[in-house]
């Protein structure tokens, strides 16, 4: 077999292995149906949602909720599915297939589960609807003293959403629930 021929066939058994689309579980979408068992999620990260998946047998895909400020419940729930149902675009939700790790987005503008504590100078809670980590990202860009910032999610720093003006940019940290970002 010639080298091109070999490295046809690895690249193809490797795409069919580890696919595209449906590798990761994916943030801001849901998989609605299927649903066998609904779990509170005392820690509020999608992760732990995506380990109790692994751990039942019969579990194929899992949905997980953020806490919404609001909606009549207490925390973040994690919903288990006998199947796997399409995903669809929904905001506040992490969903994925069993066998898939939690991918939450990280790029220079936002910094998903993480917490940049410490250097506050100002925090406010934010007003459903208009609660995001986009607005809490406008504020620090309006004033010359921020130089990042981070949005707490519904339930995890108060009843509220709440948005952390810094004056320093301190190193990032896992924090389920959070959204930092870093603007000068």
């Amino acid at each position: 077999m010639s080298r091109a021929c070999f490295a046809t066939i690895l690249a193809l058994v490797l795409a069919l292995a580890f696919g595209t689309g449906h590798a990761h579980a994916q943030a801001d979408f849901d998989r609605p149906g299927g649903d066998y068992q609904r779990l509170a999620v005392p820690s509020g990260d999608p992760a732990a949602c995506a380990l109790l998946c692994e751990r039942d047998r019969r579990c194929r895909a899992w949905s997980f909720n953020y806490p919404q400020e609001g909606d009549g419940t207490e925390g973040a729930a994690c919903w288990l599915k006998s199947s796997v149902p399409p995903r669809v675009e929904a905001p506040n939700n992490v969903s994925g297939v069993r066998g898939a790790g939690v991918v939450e987005r990280h790029n220079n503008a936002v910094e998903t589960s993480i917490d940049r504590f410490g250097g506050d100078y100002r925090s406010f809670a934010m007003a459903m609807p208009d609660a995001s980590s986009e607005a809490c990202r406008k504020a620090c860009e309006g004033e010359g003293r921020c130089r990042a910032w981070t949005y707490a999610r519904p339930g995890y720093t108060g009843r509220s959403a709440r948005c952390f003006l810094k004056s320093s940019v301190t190193p990032p940290r896992r924090r389920p629930g959070l959204i930092s970002g870093v603007v000068r």
